[in-house]
């Protein structure tokens, strides 16, 4: 079994962290998740949902990282301390998954230089300035470049992780997933109807 650590942070998008936790969680065999902050203790999603985390120097960053987005990307993007610990962490996992802004922390860390990602489309504007050696690409449900998956806005989280799934385990897998959630999956990484409405 592996960590499915999921990064949190004030005002996180629930559905960004949550979405894909029940997505990767059904696989109880496989993933065990668990929520992680910069100091530990009570973080508060931006729907006032209240979770308890653990510090982050308690992951286990051989674990999946998930880096959900929200409001509360913004004034972390210019706290130096806490991009260098997310580098580290996002630096040694084996995958690092992003919803929505999350993306923005995980350009910021630089790691995304040379690599391709995506973002919400309601600020995919404001995301494409930062890290300048990203290749943002606005017309994209969820990308994958090598050990990183980054998604569009909320619910997108939910298609990206079950892309993640087949990836890992096979079509089977994810479809058998979607099922159990009775969820409707974009399994096209490329049909993104938002595009179109920015």
């Amino acid at each position: 079994m592996q960590d499915f650590n999921v990064w949190l942070f004030d005002g996180f998008e629930t559905l960004d962290a949550f979405g894909p936790v029940e997505m990767a969680g059904a696989l109880d065999e496989e993933y065990l998740p668990k929520c992680y902050s910069f100091f530990g203790g009570i973080v508060k999603s931006a729907q006032h949902m209240r979770v308890d985390t653990l510090p982050h120097t308690a992951m286990d960053t051989a674990g999946i990282l998930l880096i959900p987005g929200g409001l509360g990307t913004r004034p972390l993007l210019r706290d130096s301390a806490y991009i260098s610990a997310l580098s580290q962490i996002a630096k040694k996992a084996p995958y690092v998954l992003t919803v929505c802004t999350g993306s923005a922390l995980l350009a910021a860390t630089g790691l995304m230089d040379g690599k391709r990602a995506t973002s919400n489309k309601l600020v995919f504007d404001w995301v494409s300035t930062l890290g300048g050696g990203v290749t943002w690409v606005r017309r994209a449900r969820w990308v994958k470049d090598g050990k990183f998956y980054t998604s569009s806005g909320v619910s997108a989280g939910m298609d990206m992780t079950l892309g993640f799934l087949y990836d890992r385990h096979g079509k089977e897998a994810a479809e058998a997933v979607a099922r159990y959630t009775e969820y409707i999956w974009n399994s096209d990484s490329g049909n993104d109807p938002f595009a179109d409405h920015i």
